[in-house]
């Protein structure tokens, strides 16, 4: 028996620094380390009050990001890993001095007069550790590699840092073949993503010096309730009141979370995965897609989250979708521009203000499907009502949201707006 695609997400989240000037950059810079106000770090207390002093503003950011993306691109699919993106800004505040830590840190929705650097570093040591907790049915790697020119000296407490923080380290590369760098560097991604991005990068910089990768590999095993592959079906998805595409629809009836808000027009379901990360998957009514976009905040995610158990015949499109962006675009729009200009003072990292960030990438895939494995599908039924189930059918646009409960941090977020589910095309 074939063995069925698991539902998979995975995300590359790249950060591509070089320097302002070569002739300028001293290799042997490691006299600040003893002054680094993030030399020391206590995580004594509760993990998870610590990483909940961080996860709100993720949340923010995350409702920020994404209506950048949804502004730029108004018409395709969206999405992104907020909680990586997160991860990978912080780690470069933390390699960031003076303005150019203060916009990283305001752009990543922190009110520096609230929170310390200190406690948002903890927060998010913290949270790496809770989201890769033992004994989760949820199978999540990440980490951070710096590759760095060998002619180049990081300070100790930098890469202290990074390690003990951000499960980060450093590799000595030689960017003066640029070819043999590219190459390690794909290497490194296509490992870490298990061979689902062969290739990251396509070109190389002359001038880069360093290179800085933020990986999530996200592997959803299994629904808690697999949808039957014996009742997928064809029908159609409706991109918009003129054009529909032909979908594989996934069909079960069950009980599941579901919240009807008639502020915002729409209607909520979660469905869980087995273990602490559920998706909940938001459908507007036609035509009041913007207006959901423009209202989301965390207490609307809450107030969905308290929703109740109902009865339904629920449809989902099978989809896979992916999403790359230009984070240093948005990012801009963002008021975080000194790290990518010549004002940039990323001397945390080797102790010399002369580098910028010249290049940032953020790749996320996402597959759904029925289940894990064939027999699990057949197997899971539900004992229902004697009645007729109201139904609940995603065939137009939609939001997604892929939460985990525990930290209630928001891991993946995205819009399916118009479909590549197929390759067969209806125009009504």
């Amino acid at each position: 028996m074939t063995k069925a695609v698991l539902p998979l997400c995975l995300l590359v989240a790249l950060l591509h620094l070089s320097v302002h000037s070569l002739a300028e950059t001293d290799h042997h810079t490691d006299q600040h380390e003893t002054t680094d106000p993030q030399e020391q770090h206590s995580h004594q207390g509760d993990p998870l009050e610590s990483c909940q002093r961080v996860v709100p503003s993720n949340t923010d950011f995350a409702f920020q990001f994404y209506r950048q993306a949804a502004t730029q691109e108004p018409a395709k699919n969206i999405f992104f890993s907020p909680v990586s993106i997160s991860a990978a800004l912080a780690l470069l505040a933390l390699g960031s001095r003076g303005t150019s830590q203060t916009q990283v840190l305001e752009g990543l929705a922190f009110n520096l007069t609230n929170i310390q650097k200190k406690e948002i570093h903890d927060g998010f040591s913290q949270l790496l550790l809770l989201l890769s907790r033992p004994g989760s049915q949820v199978q999540l790697s990440m980490g951070s590699t710096l590759f760095m020119d060998k002619h180049m000296k990081p300070m100790k407490t930098f890469l202290k840092d990074i390690r003990k923080l951000y499960r980060g380290k450093a590799v000595s590369t030689n960017f003066q073949n640029s070819t043999e760098a590219k190459k390690e560097i794909n290497e490194y991604v296509k490992n870490k993503t298990r061979g689902n991005i062969n290739q990251i990068l396509e070109d190389l910089d002359p001038d880069t010096l360093m290179f800085t990768s933020h990986y999530l590999f996200f592997k959803l095993a299994y629904w808690e309730n697999p949808f039957n592959i014996e009742g997928t079906h064809k029908d159609y998805f409706h991109v918009n009141a003129k054009t529909s595409v032909e979908v594989d629809m996934m069909v079960r009836d069950g009980f599941y979370k579901a919240y009807s808000d008639r502020k915002l027009s729409c209607k909520v379901v979660q469905i869980p995965y087995k273990g602490d990360v559920a998706a909940l998957f938001i459908l507007p009514n036609k035509g009041k897609m913007k207006q959901l976009e423009h209202a989301l905040t965390k207490s609307t995610v809450s107030k969905w989250e308290r929703s109740l158990q109902r009865w339904m015949e629920l449809h989902i499109p099978k989809l896979s979708i992916s999403g790359t962006y230009d984070l240093k675009r948005i990012l801009m729009n963002m008021g975080v521009t000194d790290v990518f200009s010549d004002r940039a003072d990323l001397s945390g990292i080797t102790g010399n203000p002369d580098m910028k960030v010249s290049k940032a990438t953020h790749k996320a895939l996402l597959r759904i499907h029925e289940n894990g494995t064939e027999a699990a599908a057949v197997n899971s039924i539900d004992f229902l009502p004697h009645s007729v189930p109201p139904i609940v059918k995603f065939d137009h646009p939609f939001l997604l949201l892929i939460v985990d409960r525990y930290t209630q941090s928001i891991l993946f977020m995205g819009k399916i707006d118009y479909s590549k589910f197929t390759n067969t095309s209806h125009t009504e």
